[in-house]
C-alpha cells in the first residue's frame, strides 16, 4: 500500500494551502481509512502511478491517497487541457456544442442573481476561457473571472473579454464584499483545503450574496456501476470525492445555508457517462494524450463520442430525476 505524501513548503501560486496533516481526512481529521479502488490517470494517462479512493473510517469522506506533493501537482494537469481552441471546423462545432449546453450552467447562476441588485458582481472562480462569463451577457464592470492558469486567464481575456485574474482565491486581489455572487464550477475537487475557498468566497461577498458551485457526485449511480472507471474521480487532479451530504457539511461549516440544488447538467452528466464507457474517444482525453489520427479519423472519433453522448441522456436524466446525478449545483447563501 503507497504511503502518505510528505508535507510540502508553501507555493505563493499554489490552488491552495495544504493542509497540516496530509494523511488524514480534510473533513475530520481521522488518519484511519478503509480502500474502495485502486486507480490511475485513466482519461490523460499524465502518469502510470497507481491511487487509491479510500473512505474516512468516521465521517464516510472519499479522497485520493496519498494526496500529490504541492510541487508535483502540475504534472497531472496538462497543458491547455482546459480548453479547445477552435482551430477547424470541427473544433468551431465542439465550440458551438459547448456554447449550446453550458445554457444550463448560465440558467441557474441566472436564477441566484434574480434575489441579488441590479449590478452586483459576479466572480467565476477556476473561470478557464471565460466561456461561461461571456454567455451570462452581463455589464462589462459585473464580470470577473479567477483561475490558477496564467494561459486561462489570457483567454478569458482575449477570446471572450472576460477581466480575469490569475492566482488562488483566498490570496484573490479583490477587497471584501466586492461580489454579489461567486461560482465555482469543478473546482472544490482539485483542492487541498476546499474549506478555505468557501471561507474566502463568504469575506469576498456581499451580506446578501449567493455562491454557486458544482462537483461530481461519488453518491451517483454511475459510481456504484462502474467502480474506479467513473470518470468522476478524475484520478489524481481530483483529491476528494463529494457525495451530497458532504458538501451540506462543508458548506454549513464555512458560513453557508443551501437553498438550492440541481442533479442534472446537460453539459457534464451525459458527456462524463460517454467518456467513462469509452474513455479513448473522449475529444479532450485525445488531444492531450497526442492520439496520432488522419483528420478524417478524427472526424469519425469525434462524431462516434458525439452519438455515445446523445445515447447517454437518457440514463442521466433518469438517475438526476432520483436525486443520484453524477455532477451536484448548488446555490447557497451567505449566512449572517
Amino acid at each position: 500500500m503507497p504511503t502518505g505524501p510528505s508535507s510540502s513548503t508553501q507555493d505563493t501560486q499554489a490552488r491552495q494551502d495544504a493542509p497540516p496533516v496530509r494523511d488524514a481526512c480534510p473533513a475530520c481529521g481521522e488518519t484511519a481509512f478503509r480502500t474502495i479502488f485502486q486507480c490511475t490517470d485513466r482519461l490523460f494517462a499524465t502518469t502510470d502511478e497507481t491511487f487509491l479512493i479510500v473512505e474516512c473510517r468516521r465521517c464516510r469522506l472519499l479522497r485520493l491517497f496519498p494526496w500529490p506533493e504541492l510541487r508535483h501537482l502540475h504534472r497531472y494537469y496538462p497543458p491547455d487541457y482546459w480548453f479547445d481552441p477552435a482551430a477547424s471546423t470541427a473544433d468551431s462545432l465542439a465550440q458551438a456544442w459547448r456554447r449550446f449546453v453550458i445554457r444550463d450552467h448560465v440558467r441557474f447562476v441566472r436564477g441566484a442573481l434574480r434575489h441579488l441588485p441590479q449590478d452586483a458582481r459576479v466572480l467565476d472562480v477556476g473561470c478557464g476561457g471565460g466561456l461561461f462569463l461571456r454567455e451570462l451577457h452581463l455589464p462589462e464592470h459585473c464580470a470577473f473571472g479567477l483561475d490558477f492558469s496564467l494561459d486561462a486567464a489570457s483567454v478569458a481575456w482575449s477570446s471572450n473579454g472576460v477581466p480575469a485574474a490569475c492566482g488562488a482565491l483566498p490570496r484573490a486581489p479583490f477587497r471584501p464584499a466586492s461580489f454579489g455572487l461567486i461560482t465555482m464550477f469543478h473546482v472544490l475537487e482539485h483542492l487541498y483545503d476546499p474549506g478555505a475557498y468557501l471561507t474566502a468566497a463568504r469575506e469576498l461577498l456581499i451580506p446578501e450574496g449567493r455562491l454557486v458551485l458544482q462537483v461530481p457526485n461519488a453518491g451517483c449511480w454511475q459510481l456504484l456501476i462502474f467502480g474506479a472507471a467513473w470518470n468522476g474521480l478524475d484520478v489524481p487532479r481530483h483529491l476528494i470525492d463529494f457525495r451530497e451530504s458532504d458538501l451540506e457539511v462543508l458548506l454549513d461549516s464555512t458560513g453557508f445555508e443551501i437553498v438550492r440544488r440541481k442533479h442534472f447538467s446537460l453539459r457534464d452528466n451525459p458527456a462524463g457517462l460517454a467518456s467513462t464507457l469509452a474513455p479513448a474517444l473522449d475529444p479532450m482525453g485525445r488531444r492531450v494524450r497526442r492520439t496520432p489520427e488522419t483528420p478524417r479519423m478524427r472526424l469519425l472519433k469525434d462524431a462516434a463520442y458525439f452519438l455515445l453522448v446523445l445515447a447517454s441522456i437518457p440514463f442521466t436524466v433518469l438517475e438526476a430525476a432520483c436525486r443520484a446525478g453524477s455532477t451536484i449545483m448548488i446555490e447557497a447563501r451567505r449566512k449572517p
